[in-house]
């Protein structure tokens, strides 16, 4: 009788080898190949299944809508990312660095949202209950409704889902989970995505929201297969600026709400604490007429913003001088240097160019083009700008200031944080109405920015 062989098969296109490979032949992906039974290698391609029945279409007008019916995790800010809430049979994948402090947020939402006769399950695969408790009762954390359970088996898990009623469950981490039919190691390809797989379609069916933590990459992103963020329908990112206390969670993906939310928490000793007020946050360390500094008023997500954008300009000893960003693409930073020179007369070729975000954010609009443009200049200048003004707008490659949406909203935050003046895209001052006791100021070019954003000398 001859024996069957092994096969392999990729878990992001289905294609299977006959022998392990470092990459996917069909897709082009690195990793992907799990090994699975002889008997589903075997299976004939294309047989025909035994008595399952085929599959009969609904008419859309007969499909009930669904309706949103979100309850509150306890913090505001995550409810705001969440998109108001969370949603019944959901699933939210939250990553971020080690320590970062994921495990306590979740511990804190688990408090928030359990109650006795809706209680909520913390599962955990990387702590002991005793290590859990300890840190709920260090927290402060009430314990009644919270239940725990150490466990890292995909279907045992699954029976407790199916077993109890929650309210919600967590899920701490996705990458210790195991599925006893797959030969592979917890937090492998094969491993990761089937349990996020199996735990998702339990809880969409019982109606139960869970939450994923997982890990991340030495690059920023969520470890395991990619298509893990496409099976979740919601994709949190954890982040924090290094050596401060703000934390930040931001939307990456999320189908009940808008992507690129945020919410801003600070790490206390009492674990993290929401900021009502973030942009103060931002800006609390900002220093007074200092050079190189300007106020952007961002927009992320529905939220309105005001951040530090910070450059420094100096002469370079290098033949090559250097264009060095934090907080924002860099490719975009030189094209704004060279439409600085092209179009303003800034000298800027024999000069190094450093530019940071303060408070940690990343700036992905185009809306804060006008802001690094108004912070190179008054480092190259030596001149402060213009105290309590605010600056948003795009720069095009011809030195144009283009307008940009959400106007209004940028410029009531910014009256609201004490800055009177707003400098803006010319485009925009139509569709603006100011609030009283703004100044709102357009620009249609560059070669206007030093007259109204810096201070005489």
């Amino acid at each position: 009788m001859a024996r069957t062989k092994t096969s392999f098969r990729c878990t992001a296109c289905g294609r299977q080898e006959l022998k392990w490979l470092g990459q996917c032949q069909g897709c082009g992906e690195w990793n992907t190949l799990v090994e699975v039974a002889p008997a589903a290698a075997s299976a004939r391609p294309g047989a025909r299944p035994g008595a399952r029945p085929a599959a009969r279409p609904v008419r859309a007008l007969e499909v009930q809508t669904l309706r949103e019916a979100r309850f509150t995790t306890g913090l505001g800010e995550l409810d705001r990312v969440l998109g108001g809430g969370l949603v019944p049979g959901s699933s939210v994948l939250l990553g971020g660095d080690p320590g970062i402090g994921k495990s306590t947020l979740m511990l804190q939402v688990c408090a928030g949202m359990a109650r006795p006769e809706a209680p909520v399950l913390y599962a955990t695969g990387e702590e002991s209950l005793e290590q859990v408790r300890a840190r709920a009762v260090r927290l402060g954390l009430p314990l009644d409704g919270l239940q725990l359970l150490a466990e890292t088996d995909v279907e045992a898990l699954a029976g407790a889902l199916q077993a109890g009623s929650f309210r919600a469950v967590v899920f701490d981490s996705v990458q210790t989970l195991r599925c006893p039919d797959i030969p592979s190691a917890p937090g492998s390809v094969g491993q990761v995505r089937e349990s996020a797989a199996r735990l998702a379609e339990v809880a969409r069916a019982r109606g139960q929201p869970i939450f994923l933590i997982g890990q991340v990459t030495k690059e920023g992103t969520l470890a395991g297969p990619r298509m893990l963020e496409h099976m979740v329908d919601t994709v949190l990112y954890f982040e924090a600026d290094p050596g401060r206390s703000l934390r930040v969670v931001r939307a990456h993906k999320n189908r009940f709400g808008p992507v690129s939310e945020i919410g801003v928490f600070e790490m206390t000793g009492q674990g993290l604490v929401v900021v009502d007020n973030p942009s103060r946050a931002f800006l609390q360390d900002r220093p007074a007429r200092a050079c190189g500094s300007a106020v952007l008023a961002m927009l992320r997500g529905t939220r309105p913003l005001l951040v530090e954008v910070q450059a420094l300009v100096s002469s370079s000893v290098y033949a090559q001088p250097r264009r060095t960003a934090w907080g924002c693409d860099p490719n975009r930073v030189a094209l704004l240097a060279a439409v600085l020179e092209r179009r303003a007369g800034l000298q800027l070729a024999g000069c190094d160019l450093f530019l940071n975000v303060a408070g940690g954010l990343e700036l992905d609009e185009p809306a804060a083009d006008l802001a690094i443009c108004a912070a190179i200049l008054s480092s190259q200048a030596d001149r402060p700008i213009h105290p309590r003004l605010a600056v948003f707008g795009e720069v095009g490659l011809a030195g144009e200031v283009r307008a940009v949406p959400a106007a209004e909203a940028r410029a009531q935050e910014a009256l609201r944080l004490g800055y009177a003046r707003v400098l803006l895209p010319a485009g925009c001052l139509e569709q603006l109405h100011a609030p009283r006791g703004l100044e709102p100021t357009g620009i249609a070019s560059l070669d206007r920015l030093a007259e109204l954003a810096l201070e005489d000398r």
